[in-house]
C-alpha cells in the first residue's frame, strides 16, 4: 500500500522540555489514523512539524514517495490545526471563495464541499450566525477545496456538544469512504475507536503503540485474583512469562494482565501446585480503554 507520510525518529525540544521523542510511524493511503494521547503528549507538535509550521530538533519526515518537497506535498494536504477563523460578516460561500483565491484553486467545488459537510442549505448565511459545530464543519469544507490526498485534523470535536461531535464523526467517515486518507489527533479514546482504522498512541512525546485498532483490541485479557497467600501470589506472577504485568487494588484484589493465552483452569492448577490457593478467580476481556490506560499509566 502506498505511503502518504513517513515519520523517522522525530524529536522536538522546547528548551529543557522534550515534546516529541524519537517518534517514528508511517501513514498509508486509504486509512483513517488517530494520534491518541493525553493533553500535552506531543500530538499537536507532531502535526505542526509535518505541516511545516514547527521546526524539528532532530529526525525528519517524508511525504508520499520521499522525493516530493514539503512545499509541493502540502498542496495535496488539507489541514485544520487551529480554531476555524473566517470573516464573520461574510457568508459561508463567500468565505470559501476567498480560501480558493488564497490556495489558488477553482471555486467550482464550493457547493460540492458544502454538501459533504451538510451546510449547502446555509451557504448564504453569514459565518457569525453559525454554531461552533457548523463553524468546524465549514473549516472541514475549506480543507477539502483542493481535493487533498490526506486530511489532517487536530482535535476535530473539541468543545462540541454531543450532536456536533456525532456530525463531525459521520463527516469524517464519509470523507474516508470516498478514498481520502485521514490523520486526526485526539485525546478521546471513544473518538479513535469509532472512526479510526489505525492508531498511534503517544505519551510525553514517546510512542507506546502503533498499529490497527483491531489488533490492539485483540488482547489476551486479564485475571482478577485473590488469595490469603497474597505475597506468594505476587512473587509467582512477577516471574511468570504468561503475564506482562499486574497491579494490586485496595480490596486485596490483584489484576494480572496476560501476555499469552491462558485459561482459568490451567492457572488455578499451576498455582495449586505451588501451594497457592485462590479465593477469587475471574477472567475478563480487556476493553480498549483498559489497554489505553495501561499503556499511558505505565510511563512515569
Amino acid at each position: 500500500m502506498e505511503n502518504i507520510l513517513t515519520i523517522n525518529n522525530l524529536t522536538k525540544k522546547f528548551g529543557p522540555i522534550t515534546a516529541v521523542k524519537d517518534l517514528s510511524f508511517t501513514i498509508k493511503k486509504g486509512n483513517v489514523y488517530g494520534i491518541l494521547g493525553p493533553n500535552g503528549s506531543g500530538k499537536s507538535t507532531t502535526l505542526g512539524i509535518v505541516l511545516n509550521v514547527v521546526n524539528s530538533t532532530s529526525g525528519g519526515f517524508t511525504w508520499f514517495d520521499g522525493n516530493t518537497s514539503t512545499h509541493d506535498a502540502l498542496k495535496k494536504v488539507g489541514a485544520i490545526i487551529e480554531r476555524p477563523n473566517f470573516y464573520p460578516y461574510m457568508t459561508a460561500a463567500q468565505n470559501l471563495k476567498l480560501v480558493c483565491q488564497i490556495k489558488g484553486v477553482s471555486a467550482t467545488k464550493i457547493e460540492e464541499k458544502l454538501e459533504v459537510v451538510g451546510l449547502l442549505d446555509r451557504k448564504d448565511s453569514k459565518f457569525r450566525t453559525f454554531s461552533l459545530g457548523m463553524k468546524q464543519r465549514l473549516a472541514i469544507a475549506s480543507a477539502l477545496l483542493n481535493d487533498p490526498e490526506i486530511l489532517i485534523l487536530d482535535e476535530p470535536t473539541n468543545g462540541l456538544d454531543p450532536q456536533g461531535i456525532h456530525q463531525i464523526r459521520e463527516i469524517i467517515k464519509k470523507i474516508a469512504s470516498q478514498g481520502t486518507t485521514i490523520l486526526l489527533a485526539s485525546h478521546l479514546l471513544d473518538e479513535v475507536e469509532k472512526v479510526c482504522s489505525h492508531v498511534v498512541i503517544i505519551r510525553k512525546g514517546i510512542k507506546l503503540y502503533s498499529g490497527p485498532v483491531d489488533e490492539m483490541n485483540a488482547s489476551y485479557g486479564f485475571f482478577e485474583l485473590k488469595s490469603e497467600q497474597k505475597s506468594a501470589l505476587v512473587a509467582w506472577l512477577s516471574k511468570h512469562k504468561d503475564f506482562k504485568n499486574f497491579k494490586e487494588e485496595d480490596d486485596n484484589k490483584i489484576i494480572a494482565f496476560l501476555a499469552h493465552e491462558l485459561d482459568a483452569e490451567s492457572l488455578n492448577r499451576q498455582l495449586f501446585k505451588e501451594g497457592i490457593v485462590l479465593t477469587h478467580l475471574v477472567k475478563r476481556k480487556e476493553s480498549l480503554e483498559e489497554q489505553f490506560l495501561q499503556l499511558t499509566n505505565n510511563l512515569n
